[in-house]
């Protein structure tokens, strides 16, 4: 009698053998590895959508100063160009030299980092991240100079695209 409960106790539970473990661990850890090179592609795809936001927003910023130093709305010296000096002017304001209160305009409500610059180095002020070309430099050899016509990221890394993010 104690051999058939035994074999009924015994053939009663039953479970994964070491095996059948190691197979389903091998599985999963397929299955991640083959999903990692996917996530970091998405998580590139996002920094390169917000870096083309933010470089638009900041552009459109240039440009609207530029606008209004041509409409005579903001200080323009007749040596100047009538782009902004910095980039911290668009969010700083400049006085409508027109308005008789000198009230000031805007241009942007923060100056965004660029996305492609390194996370860890937040000391670095958020206008420090970009590069900046002066109207004066040629297009090919952007320079900073007396004034900001237009912004560039500083990352030499390749996008998505395969052109570099300091041509965008």
């Amino acid at each position: 009698m104690q051999r058939q409960g035994a074999r009924l106790f015994s053939s009663a539970c039953h479970g994964f053998t070491l095996v059948e473990l190691m197979v389903v661990v091998a599985i999963v850890a397929i299955l991640a590895a083959a999903a990692m090179p996917l996530r970091e592609i998405a998580i590139k795809r996002e920094k390169e959508q917000e870096l083309r936001l933010v470089l638009r927003q900041i552009r459109t910023a240039i440009d609207a100063y530029k606008q209004a130093a041509d409409e005579g709305v903001v200080e323009k010296k007749a040596d100047e160009a009538g782009y902004p000096r910095r980039l911290e002017d668009l969010v700083e304001g400049v006085p409508n030299i027109k308005d008789p209160k000198k009230k000031m305009i805007y241009f942007l409500r923060r100056l965004p980092r660029d996305p492609m610059f390194a996370d860890a180095d937040l000391a670095v002020p958020d206008a420090d991240t970009w590069g900046k070309r002066s109207y004066a430099s040629p297009p090919d050899n952007p320079e900073e100079g007396d004034d900001v016509f237009d912004v560039f990221s500083r990352s030499e890394q390749k996008g998505l695209n395969g052109i570099p993010y300091n041509q965008w």
